[in-house]
């Protein structure tokens, strides 16, 4: 493939109800706009053959698709006319399982511009009542290898948690295809761009439009799930996301639409961030065990996790010694207005958080910057979190009213640091319990990499104290941030030279609950409060770390696809999984 081409592709919404006939239709017109505007790819949304509600099991499988029917055949058909590739998402029927009976899927399809079927995947992460009559994947879906490049194939709720997208872009995917069936508003703002820009791939994503459940029983599930039944309709938003999380394209939130853009697969080839880092060398496989194994209760903790502590995030004007004398000036002011936690940038002291000269780290230097923030925190239950040069490498640091509590050295090798970081000697990912919660501490370049707070998640953190260094790309505020505290439910005080930001964990979370406050279309986003310069003071809350389930049966953090994330914990990716495809 000529690594300079680039293709138009297409992004399709529309509504879908109960007849079959018409969302055929919907499908066949929407595949010929995408023609029309010289796509060569189309991407559809989930469940195009059905709504995702039924009474029972039997209605399930009879409203579902088989190889070559009705439903699938015309679209293969209206592919191999235009020539172009059509991903469409359906409930797919297909032999017996090991009890016998027919599985149903929810499938996505990709057929070529000959019409054949060039890749399958069934849906890893099922979504609330998918779970009562649907059967999740039993194998990770196939990198598809296409004129267009090496193509990763996914759904909806596959998307909201970061499993599923790591182990396509790890496998070789360039460009990622996501059919939605939400009615979250996050989906858009939030976790489709972030998949793109962690795994810079190319993403297309296609939402629903119109009403998702049946007219004759939304009063009562909007009853039920305390949202408006308003609110029960597609959120639209279909979108094309460049590798560096770009939204290059992105259709209207209410009525159908087809949006297109041209896009250049190759260019997801290249890994690195800003400062030269290569994100997926310098991945440690060995450390993220515990993602591909089976959920296990995380370490107990000892007391009650507090509902709201306050904490801070400090920002000091200059360098050097006038950096460090402002830093605990702004500490003791944190500790003394009750700042439970003090989160402080990376190297906080040197430009941007680089040492001037990275083979010689002054330790001594860092030694009297600790004896000064020690200084700050005097007498104060407060703890704060600052990372340091020390002689065995590059660690973070959290101080507590008695001195150093934790040492926690860098996970993963950066550019900034490279020489001196000596990440290959760190073992694991540590935790302190304080008196309300449990924190972990991050540095900047553990933060680019989603699998470090899943890790915590896994380790049961409440909040996480990152020090991010000047090196932080525009998404990882805007995006990777917010996402790791949404996909983990975890808390985040971020300080950075150039930005910071508290995450707090909301407590109007997730479906199928009683609400306080009336639904405004955001599922697991946190509340964020913005940090300037100096200081910045905003409130989170431990005790809703507890809370995992955005929907009946469906766990953010256990409900992980661990027993398909084998990509993730490889040393290199499976040439065997690669290249398969899947033969339906």
């Amino acid at each position: 493939m000529d690594e300079a081409r680039t293709f138009r592709v297409a992004a399709a919404q529309f509504a879908v109800g109960r007849d079959r006939k018409a969302n055929l239709a919907g499908c066949l017109r929407t595949i010929d706009a995408a023609a029309e505007q010289g796509a060569i790819l189309v991407v559809l949304p989930e469940f195009c053959n059905h709504l995702s509600w039924y009474d029972d099991r039997d209605q399930a499988l009879a409203a579902a698709c088989r190889p070559g029917d009705d439903f699938l055949g015309p679209v293969a058909e209206q592919a191999a006319r235009h020539g172009m590739y059509v991903k469409v998402h359906v409930t797919l029927a297909s032999g017996g399982g090991p009890t016998g009976r027919e599985r149903i899927t929810a499938a996505g399809l990709l057929y070529g511009p000959d019409g054949t079927l060039a890749g399958a995947a069934d849906k890893q992460v099922l979504m609330g009542s998918e779970n009562d009559h649907l059967d999740p994947a039993t194998e990770p879906g196939p990198v598809v290898h296409t004129t267009l490049g090496p193509i990763g194939l996914y759904s909806c709720m596959e998307g909201v948690v970061p499993e599923v997208c790591r182990g396509l872009a790890l496998r070789g995917a360039h460009l990622l295809l996501n059919s939605l069936n939400s009615f979250a508003l996050d989906e858009a703002a939030l976790h489709i761009p972030v998949r793109a820009a962690e795994n810079r791939v190319w993403v297309v994503a296609a939402n629903k439009v119109g009403p998702l459940l049946p007219a004759d029983r939304i009063g009562a599930i909007s009853a039920a799930m305390g949202v408006p039944a308003e609110a029960l309709d597609g959120a639209g938003e279909s979108q094309i996301v460049a590798p560096d999380g770009t939204v290059v394209a992105k259709a209207p939130r209410y009525g159908e639409a087809v949006v297109t853009a041209d896009i250049r697969p190759a260019a997801a080839a290249d890994k690195r961030r800003a400062d030269g880092t290569d994100t997926f060398a310098v991945r440690r496989p060995a450390l993220y065990r515990p993602l591909a194994s089976p959920p296990a209760p995380a370490p107990a903790f000892a007391r009650t996790r507090a509902e709201r502590i306050e904490t801070a995030v400090v920002r000091p004007a200059g360098s050097g010694r006038a950096a460090v004398e402002d830093a605990a000036r702004l500490v003791g002011e944190a500790a003394g207005r009750g700042a439970a936690l003090i989160v402080l940038p990376e190297l906080f002291w040197y430009p941007g958080g680089v040492l001037p000269d990275p083979l010689r780290p002054d330790v001594e230097d860092a030694r009297a910057v600790l004896r000064a923030l020690r200084q700050a925190l005097s007498g104060s239950p407060s703890y704060l979190a600052c990372t340091l040069p020390l002689p065995e490498g590059h660690a973070a640091l959290l101080l507590g009213p008695d001195g150093p509590v934790l040492t926690q050295h860098q996970l993963h090798e950066g550019a900034r640091h490279r020489g001196w970081a000596r990440a290959g000697e760190a073992r694991a990912l540590r935790t302190h319990d304080a008196p309300w919660g449990r924190i972990a501490v991050v540095t900047g370049d553990d933060a680019a990499q989603p699998e470090t707070l899943r890790l915590a998640a896994l380790a049961g953190v409440d909040t996480a104290a990152v020090c991010l260094g000047g090196a932080a790309e525009p998404w990882e505020y805007a995006l990777g941030l917010p996402e790791r505290a949404a996909e983990n439910r975890i808390n985040l005080v971020a300080a950075g030279h150039g930005a910071g930001a508290v995450h707090a964990l909301p407590v109007e979370f997730g479906l199928w609950r009683t609400r306080e406050a009336p639904f405004d279309g955001v599922i697991s986003t946190p509340v964020t409060t913005e940090a300037g310069p100096g200081l910045t003071l905003a409130p989170v809350r431990p005790r809703q770390a507890e809370r995992r389930l955005v929907s009946r049966a469906t766990d953010l953090v256990d409900g992980r696809p661990w027993r398909l994330a084998d990509a993730l914990v490889a040393p290199r990716p499976t040439a065997a999984l690669a290249h398969r495809t899947t033969d339906r």
